[in-house]
């Protein structure tokens, strides 16, 4: 799937702000199954400073700096990517329990497991708790094949809780989440970290982007004309045939395939989050985001 993606963030300020820094995770990963033909940044007013790094975790960010007085701040994002389907690999995978792969990580005579061994933890937007583990264990059965328990348990989010644009916000803690029974896309991927992680089980957030206008014969998904998340599970080593990381929508029921476009990953939305800094001045502010992704054919942007 080729396709095109625009995201436009704006800042209005009610005073100039003198002083701006910001950090950006909106750059596509290039990864085996995605690739990334063109990405442009563009920001008003020009930034003083303008760094590219690779974080912890191997997302691109961008740090800026704007050291001129400014009552508004734009940064617009121009991307080509394609992506490959892998929804129907990770399904032929072989089964592996869901017991297995938590004894594996949890194993003290054998290799370590650095990388999913990161994720087993509570993180800012993922605390601990028994409310997680007695929502989770529903599908999570005895001897249960993995991914078949995570993609029922993305169901019955999909099924039980409520997609409510204003339920909830960025500070919106876990635990109301749960008690409330509604929210977006990131509440859906933290309540689906946090359940797993319960269990002893390796789970990260992932940040991007789904199809706004699917192509004939598609649904339309949930969660589009934003910035998208969703929940990855580690399903067992690749190096012994099983399937690594798998990434699962809860928002959208499904197994993450051609129509999601992934900017990064982290312990949860803190580590991903796709613009934040710290401003001198500027008063109140208003904010405003538009995301649009669709079918592409051609490239058609300089990268930068």
């Amino acid at each position: 799937m080729r396709l095109s993606i625009t995201h436009e963030t704006q800042y209005r300020y009610s005073s100039p702000v003198v002083l701006s820094q910001q950090l950006l995770h909106l750059t596509p990963r290039v990864l085996p199954w995605q690739a990334c033909h063109a990405h442009r940044i563009n920001v008003e007013p020009v930034a003083g400073e303008f760094e590219e790094l690779d974080d912890y975790y191997g997302n691109r960010t961008v740090h800026l700096l704007l050291a001129t007085p400014h009552e508004a701040l734009t940064v617009r994002t121009e991307s080509e990517v394609s992506v490959e389907p892998r929804a129907q690999a990770a399904l032929a995978a072989p089964r592996i329990s869901w017991e297995a792969v938590r004894a594996r990580l949890r194993a003290l005579d054998a290799p370590p497991l650095v990388e999913p061994a990161e994720f087993l933890f509570e993180s800012p937007h993922v605390e601990r708790s028994r409310e997680l583990a007695d929502y989770a264990v529903k599908s999570f059965t005895a001897r249960r094949g993995i991914l078949e328990a995570a993609t029922d348990l993305a169901r019955r989010i999909n099924k039980d809780f409520k997609f409510d644009r204003t339920a909830t916000s960025v500070s919106t803690p876990l635990r109301e989440v749960l008690k409330e029974h509604r929210g977006v896309c990131q509440d859906f991927a933290h309540l689906m970290i946090g359940c797993l992680r319960m269990l002893g089980l390796a789970a990260r957030y992932v940040s991007g982007y789904i199809l706004t206008a699917p192509p004939p014969g598609r649904p339309r998904l949930i969660g589009a004309d934003a910035s998208h998340a969703w929940c990855s599970v580690y399903c067992g080593e690749p190096s012994k045939g099983h399937a690594g990381w798998i990434d699962i929508d809860p928002t959208n029921n499904c197994i993450v395939d051609d129509a999601h476009v992934t900017l990064g990953w982290g312990r949860d939305f803190a580590d991903v989050t796709p613009m934040r800094g710290v401003i001198l001045g500027g008063g109140t502010q208003e904010l405003a985001v538009r995301v649009t992704v669709t079918p592409g054919v051609e490239a058609t942007i300089e990268s930068k």
